[in-house]
């Protein structure tokens, strides 16, 4: 009798992939619903696409707060970057969705994380002058003097993009 042939790490047949992508469209889409089904099922939270954006990346990013609070309740990482080191609350932040970053903050995410070129959410936030969220990440602890990778503060961002209001708010 033959022993039966080795299974490596093979590329996923069709109707994976389909799946996959069935999960990061509803991610997008805010489908709370089949999140529901499949968490409790097993479904790792923290699945991650070809750019590494996760299923909370995208369904923060897109605004859908019902579906990233399901995620968070089972576990996703509000910290998980992806592929350029983006996070959930960076993505929040510069799409001025203030729920959407006490959410996440709620749920542990680092106020002060950054990319890899040194931006938090709050330079996000400065640069595009989202003061709400602004001020709810100064709130919970933000660095003001944080530079990124350019040696350019909140405030300093804020300023070369003309973000008025932000540039006041930091300088209060």
């Amino acid at each position: 009798m033959a022993d039966a042939p080795q299974r490596t790490h093979a590329e996923p047949d069709e109707e994976t992939i389909q799946l996959a992508t069935k999960l990061f469209n509803c991610a997008r889409q805010g489908d709370v619903e089949t999140f529901a089904e499949l968490l409790p099922q097993g479904l790792p939270p923290n699945l991650r696409n070809h750019k590494g954006d996760s299923l909370l990346m995208l369904a923060s990013y897109h605004g859908h707060h019902e579906t990233a609070r399901l995620l968070l309740e089972h576990g996703a990482d509000p910290e998980l970057g992806n592929d350029q080191g983006q996070n959930p609350l960076a993505g929040a932040a510069y799409k001025g969705d203030l729920a959407m970053v006490e959410l996440l903050l709620a749920h542990g995410a680092d106020v002060n994380g950054c990319a890899p070129d040194g931006k938090t959410a709050l330079m996000f936030a400065a640069m595009f002058d989202r003061v709400e969220v602004v001020d709810c990440l100064l709130a919970h602890g933000a660095g003001r003097e944080a530079r990124d990778s350019r040696g350019m503060t909140a405030r300093d961002l804020a300023q070369a993009m003309g973000a008025e209001a932000a540039v006041g708010r930091l300088d209060e």
